[in-house]
This record gives C-alpha cells, sequence and structure tokens, in this order.
C-alpha cells in the first residue's frame, strides 16, 4: 500500500513534537532553565553546548527524515516505520535517535551549567535503554527476523560503528 507522503509528514511531525519535542524540548525548558539560559559566545562551555544542541538536532532530523522516506514511519513506536531502516545514521548504530535526544540534552547541560540536567540525560538513556531491550528489540525481532539479527551482529546498540561495513 502507497503511504501519502504529506500524511506521513504530518504524522512525522506530530511525533515528532510529541517525542523527542517534550523530552529534549519542553522539559529541558520548562525545569531545567534552558528557557532562560543567554549564551555567552565567550564561553567555551556554552559554545559547546550550542554546537551539542544544533549536531543533536540535525542527527536526529536526519533520522526522522530516514524512517519516513525509507521505511514509511515514524520514530514513534505506536506508528513505527514498515521497513528496517539500516541507512545513514543506522549503518553506524543502532539507536542514532536515542543518542540524538541525548546529545541535545547534554548539550543544554552545557549551555546552562545544570548538573541536574546531566543526571536527568543519564535518567533518559537509563529508561531508553531498558526501553530498547525491553520492547524495541523483541519487536524488531519479531518484525523482521534474521535481516534484524543480522543487522544486530554487524551495527552496535549505542557505540557507533566508524568506516564502512564489508
Amino acid at each position: 500500500m502507497k503511504t501519502n507522503p504529506l500524511l506521513l509528514a504530518a504524522r512525522s511531525l506530530l511525533w515528532t513534537l510529541l517525542l523527542p519535542g517534550v523530552v529534549a524540548g519542553f522539559i529541558p525548558w520548562r525545569y531545567f532553565g534552558v528557557g532562560k539560559a543567554q549564551v555567552d559566545w565567550s564561553n567555551p562551555r556554552q559554545l559547546l553546548g550550542v554546537a551539542a544542541i544544533t549536531a543533536g538536532g540535525l542527527l536526529l532530523a536526519a533520522c526522522i527524515v530516514d524512517f519516513a522516506r525509507r521505511g514509511r514511519g515514524t520514530l514513534s513506536p505506536m506508528d513505527p516505520p514498515k521497513e528496517l531502516v539500516v541507512q545513514g545514521l543506522y549503518r553506524s548504530v543502532r539507536n542514532p535517535m536515542y543518542l540524538s535526544v541525548l546529545t541535545i540534552i547534554l548539550g543544554e547541560a552545557l549551555l546552562t551549567g545544570s548538573w541536574a540536567l546531566v543526571g536527568y540525560g543519564a535518567g533518559f538513556f537509563l529508561l531508553a535503554n531498558l526501553f530498547v531491550l525491553g520492547f524495541e528489540e523483541p519487536k524488531l525481532r519479531r518484525m523482521f527476523g534474521a535481516s534484524y539479527e543480522l543487522y544486530c551482529q554487524q551495527v552496535g546498540r549505542w557505540v557507533p560503528r566508524l568506516g564502512t561495513r564489508d
């Protein structure tokens, strides 16, 4: 069945706002002082934070586009890709979206100088890992079988593999 590209884009935008938008946007903005942060462009820590936020956002956007274009789905577990996505950033690491969100949160921690945000990021990573191990990976094994098993053997869960695969 052909996927309507406008509907897919709308669903992707909705889930982006509801999932990483809340986790890496609203919560840090509202509860951890990101909304009150003022960038001192002469402060290397804050510059690194801005760079991390920007990089995390761009990497997350690339993953969302790959899920829509290649997988015909969204980042939501309730509206997942119909095809296994192993291209783009997924050639290097199995969970680049979670790592992108973590990069944004840690960038916000650098921007604000907030150790509480570092703890929030650690909590996010712990919960993401539990979700991946307990729900996502078993579901992907059921959906994609041997092709997912081969992918898992070739690509690490959290540590990016640099270079090309044979």
